[in-house]
């Protein structure tokens, strides 16, 4: 069998989501400096039309609740329509969902967290897989956390949405293998976005020496780089993988 393993992504159509801010921002510049045709996706509309008018033509904003069944199918259609097709998927939106078993909204807290960052994934997947479908080299790529591969304390709610991300990752990755149709998940470690703002910088500091084997936080770039080498025409023989992007965390025990 004779394949074009392409190291380029110009021309093809990406839609991430939480896109306006962290991580989905810088997923979305990236793609957008390499060529692609990006949709930038998010709650705020107008932060998504800076980041869109950062990433040069070639990008456009929508506003997206991905909470919402329905914006999803409405909006997915939309970007369809606008660039004649998808070929990637990144789903990225997130919440901070830090919460003690004890708190009186921990429920609220709980349902938001799986609404957002599980059932979201699921609902962005099913309604862009007609477009998919009709894509050489289709690509999905799940945002996730090494909070889906450990645990920390009080973040029981973070902790099983992104664990849920891993499973439905591999699930999705065997139903849609006989397709063609890749699907991965990475796991960012202690990374710099706005869930990490309110961190001290000494606090941080002081975990990275303790924790990671490169001794600092990551850049959001940096796990930009992983998604785009995923979502790459040549990534054809990858999918199921849970690929930790976390500066050696989950490899370090002391």
């Amino acid at each position: 069998m004779s394949l074009t393993l392409s190291r380029s992504v110009a021309g093809r159509v990406a839609i991430v989501t939480g896109a306006a801010s962290g991580m989905g921002r810088a997923t979305a510049l990236l793609l957008a400096a390499e060529g692609a045709k990006v949709a930038v996706t998010d709650l705020d509309l107008a932060a998504c039309e800076g980041v869109a008018a950062q990433a040069g033509p070639n990008a456009h904003a929508f506003a997206l609740d991905v909470s919402d069944g329905d914006a999803i199918k409405r909006v997915v259609a939309d970007i369809a329509a606008a660039f004649g097709g998808i070929d990637i998927l990144i789903n990225n939106a997130g919440v901070s969902s830090f919460c003690p078993l004890e708190a009186d909204d921990y429920d609220a807290v709980w349902h938001r967290a799986i609404a957002v960052m599980l059932t979201a994934h699921q609902r962005m997947v099913r309604a862009a897989l007609p477009w998919l479908r009709q894509s050489d080299a289709a690509r999905i790529v799940n945002i996730a956390s090494t909070e889906g591969l450990g645990a920390t304390p009080g973040d029981t709610p973070y902790v099983a949405a992104k664990t849920g991300v891993t499973g439905l990752t591999r699930g999705l990755a065997v139903d849609l293998g006989k397709e063609g149709i890749t699907v991965n998940c990475i796991c960012p470690g202690p990374i710099h976005t706005g869930m990490t703002d309110k961190v001290p910088d000494a606090d941080k500091a002081v975990f990275a020496r303790r924790r990671t084997a490169l001794r600092r936080y990551g850049e959001p770039e940096e796990v930009a780089h992983v998604t785009l080498s995923l979502v790459l025409p040549a990534a054809s023989y990858i999918t199921g993988a849970v690929i930790p992007v976390d500066g050696g965390l989950m490899a370090r025990n002391a």
